[in-house]
């Protein structure tokens, strides 16, 4: 037995303090606030109790997480936003957790610059596991076989107004003539896949987890004029910021427009120029400015006028060049999911969502013009409200990123058209636009794009 040594001038042992051990709860928080302070001089924390696992919500609608907010910090930043979410994101992987950055609000006056800045820290991060190739391969066979029909049948409509008799002798041997579909098919397939293929690639960029672009085919004769009722690509991760979200969103388009602007000038180099039969009934394709003023360049008028008009399906590069410009300006309308949604949103943050309800009265008032629109704005009006939101919102875009994102607004009003497709009877004024059923088709990559694109999994 020994005695402990006294410490006091009475010889008596001093009274030890036993310190309750930290919990992990504890640990945790003050790691976080150690993390937290390598980026920001925080001035105010608030940790969240944990909650049921079955209680998991979004942190924020847009983000496509489902995960518990554990902290939120305020304070200023030490470095700047984009460099600071890197150094903090690097720290937080070891925890598996992720960080959302926002701007504080602040009095309207303040300059971006100088406002408060918000830190939360959510617990999961995402690491999605790959995926099968073999359903992407299957589908694009499935999708190159409807549009090989589409384009067939467009050829033989072509030769069908010279000879007759050879094309419907050419109509009965089924499958065996689908090669002459093969112009058609190749240029509307490169068009959707440069568009995707150009999604895919900028997330691949970025180190984001995205899938192989998914074809659908449309394998029913008489219901679509197209063949196929577009592609998708599922980003599976939120994006970093709103350059990540600008470059992702705008590639699409503008890889697709590569192709679609040259055979749409190939293809009207070789269509006929004509007066329909009187009394015939025929689809007219609307008109967008870029289309009109490429008639003009390869025609050397205006069209239609005077009766004559381009008999587009004449050529299956006119055809696939057409339906290229507008599927590339459906994906253009800057509201919510959609590639125009993105780009609006990087340009404009949260001041984009302002812009919601008057583009969707404006698609409204087109539905005056075109059914089409109405089922648009159906769409829209359920699944548009929603914008892909990145986990940093204070990093901005850069200089030639605005300039970028202005240019690609630019090329929706270009590429966009007011009434898409309407029937007409010669030598009389237009039928009603073409029924629902019919345009429903067309309207698929617009319903893939908002249910399914930008899904995160």
């Amino acid at each position: 037995m020994l005695n402990e040594i006294a410490s006091s001038r009475e010889d008596r042992p001093v009274a030890r303090v036993i310190q309750a051990p930290i919990s992990k709860a504890e640990l945790l928080q003050n790691e976080l606030r150690q993390q937290v302070a390598t980026v920001m001089d925080i001035q105010h924390e608030q940790f969240t109790e944990p909650s049921p696992q079955d209680e998991e919500q979004p942190v924020e609608p847009g983000l496509g997480l489902q995960s518990h907010l554990v902290a939120s910090f305020e304070g200023r930043l030490l470095e700047d936003a984009e460099t600071a979410y890197e150094m903090l994101d690097q720290q937080l992987a070891n925890l598996n957790h992720m960080a959302v950055m926002r701007a504080t609000q602040a009095a309207a006056d303040t300059p971006f610059s100088e406002r408060p800045h918000t830190i939360h820290i959510i617990t999961g991060r995402v690491n999605p596991q790959p995926r099968p190739w073999w359903p992407n391969l299957l589908l694009f066979i499935a999708t190159l076989f409807s549009v090989l029909l589409v384009g067939t049948q467009l050829a033989l409509d072509s030769i069908s107004m010279t000879n007759p008799v050879l094309a419907n002798q050419l109509a009965s041997r089924g499958l065996t003539e689908l090669w002459r579909g093969l112009p058609y098919a190749v240029s509307l397939l490169l068009i959707l896949g440069a568009h995707e293929m150009g999604h895919y690639f900028a997330a691949r960029y970025h180190n984001l987890a995205v899938t192989l672009p998914y074809f659908i085919p449309m394998p029913i004769p008489g219901l679509s004029m197209l063949g196929t009722m577009g592609a998708f690509i599922q980003l599976r991760q939120p994006m970093r910021n709103r350059k990540v979200l600008f470059d992702v969103g705008a590639a699409g388009p503008l890889a697709g427009l590569i192709f679609a602007v040259p055979i749409l000038f190939i293809g009207l180099s070789q269509t006929m120029v004509s007066v329909p039969p009187p009394g015939a009934v025929y689809t007219f394709e609307g008109d967008s400015l870029l289309y009109a003023l490429a008639k003009i360049a390869i025609k050397g008028q205006y069209l239609p006028s005077g009766g004559y008009d381009v008999m587009i399906t004449s050529s299956q590069l006119a055809w696939a060049g057409w339906t290229g410009l507008l599927v590339t300006a459906l994906n253009l309308i800057p509201i919510g999911q959609l590639d125009g949604g993105h780009v609006m949103y990087a340009l404009l943050g949260e001041r984009a969502r302002k812009l919601y309800y008057p583009l969707l009265i404006a698609l409204g008032l087109l539905a005056l013009l075109s059914n089409f629109w109405l089922l648009w704005v159906v769409l829209l009006l359920f699944f548009g409200r929603i914008y892909a939101t990145p986990l940093d919102m204070i990093t901005p875009l850069d200089r030639r990123r605005q300039i970028l994102a202005v240019i690609t607004l630019v090329i929706f009003v270009l590429v966009f058209v007011p009434a898409p497709l309407t029937e007409h009877i010669a030598d009389t004024i237009p039928l009603a636009p073409r029924n629902s059923a019919q345009l429903l088709p067309m309207l698929m990559p617009g319903l893939a794009v908002v249910l399914l694109k930008w899904r995160r999994r």
